[in-house]
């Protein structure tokens, strides 16, 4: 579980093919000294587990599943990623709730500067708009986001200058496509709204005289 505050910002410094998939190491620096082998940590909003480490680089493997159906399979070498730690026990939540578990991966459809601000729109799958809406949380490339406004196909969030500065989204052009995430919570509404709706209506049991 992790709170999609972003703790680095650090560059892919070689990708190996390993059968369907691949091993990513990545250039941490310092920030390297603190995870352990077998730690679990977010890669642009992708969990994934630690299995190498050593010199400032933090490796990881990721399968052929999560390379068709995240953006990791179109990470490159002098690729950015985000980094962050799973949740401690007794940790503050700044964020909210990020599981790691990717949705779907969505493309930028428009891009507002409005210095010191930037305003995005991305586009917003049909099968996941129940899960997002004004005012709620997601999260897109491992960053938690307010949703500034939620319409069916498309929705908006607006990053400040520190977003901007700190993390790959600051970097992203119109049709450049990142991992987008809802709110856990809002997909156990949903379940439970869709379930509630087709269970059968329960007759009462008459009772005899």
């Amino acid at each position: 579980m992790f709170t999609g505050l972003v703790e680095t910002r650090a560059s892919i410094v070689e990708v190996r093919r390993e059968g369907a998939g691949r091993r990513f190491l990545v250039s941490a620096g310092d920030y390297a000294l603190g995870p352990k082998l077998g730690d679990s940590i977010a890669i642009s909003g992708c969990c994934l587990t630690v299995v190498g480490f050593g010199g400032g680089i933090l490796e990881f493997e990721a399968g052929e599943e999560t390379l068709s159906k995240t953006t990791l399979g179109i990470l490159a070498v002098g690729s950015q990623v985000n980094i962050e730690r799973a949740l401690s026990v007794g940790d503050r939540l700044g964020g909210h709730y990020v599981t790691g578990h990717v949705d779907a991966t969505i493309s930028l459809l428009d891009r507002r500067d409005d210095p010191p601000w930037s305003y995005l729109r991305f586009e917003l799958p049909s099968h996941l708009a129940g899960q997002v809406a004004s005012k709620g949380s997601v999260t897109l490339d491992g960053v938690s986001l307010t949703v500034v406004d939620a319409e069916s196909n498309s929705f908006t969030v607006a990053l400040i200058p520190h977003t901007l500065d700190v993390t790959t989204l600051g970097k992203l052009s119109v049709g450049d496509r990142v991992n987008f995430e809802t709110d856990v919570l809002a997909k156990y509404v949903q379940r439970s709204l869709q379930f509630a709706a087709t269970k059968p209506a329960v007759t009462p049991i008459q009772q005899g005289s």
